[in-house]
């Protein structure tokens, strides 16, 4: 019989009510977790009885194992490689920040190290990006939310992560019950992670972002856009096809309008396909009367699973200068981490042999010094 994870919270919220147990006792089960991971659950103190031989018998404090652990040369950005009790593979990145090396407001930052957590929320991906190497892998699962949130606990025993930007394989809408409730555990009690240090990405699922502001209030969204017009969007993106670019934009405005939150686009920049100064000009009018904020991506080289090449970095500069000279529209450029360890954007493809090495990782701004 297959084990639950204890971070499954319907499934063990129903087992303690169909048995009588206050279900009150639940966040402390995740507290003696957090700080005993991987412990035996009758090891959890001062739980009524009849709590015992209920978790032993149907859950675990956690049903995925970490299988292997990367670091890049720089030790800023670690990737695991996390294996489910099924035997698929999904894969995680911690990604280390310094704070003082930033400026705000012109200013040097206080503060020193902080962490944030690439998380996957699906085993392989159905959307089929053409840039992205999850996409070759197809669609296997989706993830309990246990499943997700033991990433964190994993993660957790390397850095203090402080934030979580839901952008590894998969895409997060698509299993949207299970990314919610794993949200929701991450920002309560004994996780207690703010949800605006929450990021959750979307290559644009119309129906799920309607919904997103009432049940994930204060947690951002981040719109994987990567082209100005439908039919560029059709050809890198084939999923776009059911999400027409007029569309989108009307369900983002009324997400603004509900939400009073900023929209980060996540734009990669592919040579010759979406960097031209154009594509910024038609980038620069589609998004004025949204207030977001656009991240510039260098494509990350994936070997022969793609034909596409990096732009070069004029082409990057010009086009973040037109966003912010011509539309006044705030656009930061991505620094590349962990493309070493093929741990960057774009990057997480498992039991693939055609693993990519591209020199060393920089520092990079956090999602955090852009949503300040």
């Amino acid at each position: 019989m297959a084990f639950r994870s204890v971070f499954d919270l319907e499934a063990i919220k129903r087992e303690f009510e169909n048995a009588g147990i206050s279900t009150n006792f639940i966040p402390l089960i995740w507290k003696h977790v957090l700080r005993n991971p991987n412990c035996e659950l009758d090891q959890v103190a001062s739980l009524p009885s009849a709590a015992y031989p209920l978790l032993v018998s149907k859950f675990k404090s956690s049903t995925s194992t970490l299988h292997s652990v990367v670091e890049s040369i720089d030790n800023v950005t670690t990737k695991l490689l996390v294996k489910l009790q099924t035997g698929s593979f999904v894969e995680a990145v911690i990604m280390r920040y310094d704070t003082r090396l930033g400026k705000y407001a012109g200013k040097p930052r206080p503060g020193g190290q902080r962490a944030t957590l690439c998380i996957s929320s699906q085993v392989g991906c159905k959307m089929g990006c053409k840039f992205c190497a999850t996409g070759s892998m197809g669609f296997e699962s989706n993830l309990s939310a246990g499943e997700i949130v033991e990433q964190l606990i994993h993660a957790s025993c390397f850095s203090n992560i402080r934030n979580v930007v839901f952008m590894g394989m998969g895409e997060p809408l698509n299993n949207y019950a299970s990314v919610v409730q794993a949200v929701q555990i991450m920002t309560g009690f004994p996780f207690n992670l703010s949800p605006r240090k929450i990021t959750i990405s979307t290559v644009g699922i119309v129906h799920a972002i309607k919904k997103f502001h009432s049940d994930l209030p204060n947690v951002n969204l981040a719109v994987s856009l990567h082209a100005p017009i439908q039919e560029i969007r059709c050809q890198i993106m084939p999923a776009a096809r059911a999400f027409p670019l007029d569309k989108l934009m009307e369900t983002l405005l009324v997400y603004q309008k509900n939400s009073q939150q900023k929209i980060f686009i996540e734009y990669i920049m592919l040579d010759g396909v979406n960097d031209e100064e154009w594509h910024a000009h038609q980038l620069g009018k589609l998004l004025e009367t949204l207030q977001v904020v656009v991240n510039l991506i260098p494509f990350n080289p994936i070997g022969s699973l793609s034909h596409f090449r990096t732009s070069n970095e004029l082409n990057v500069l010009k086009y973040q200068k037109i966003l912010r000279g011509f539309y006044n529209i705030r656009t930061t450029v991505r620094k590349q981490m962990g493309q070493d360890i093929s741990g960057a954007c774009g990057q997480l493809v498992v039991n693939s042999s055609d693993k990519y090495s591209s020199g060393s990782s920089e520092i990079a701004a956090d999602i955090e010094d852009i949503c300040s």
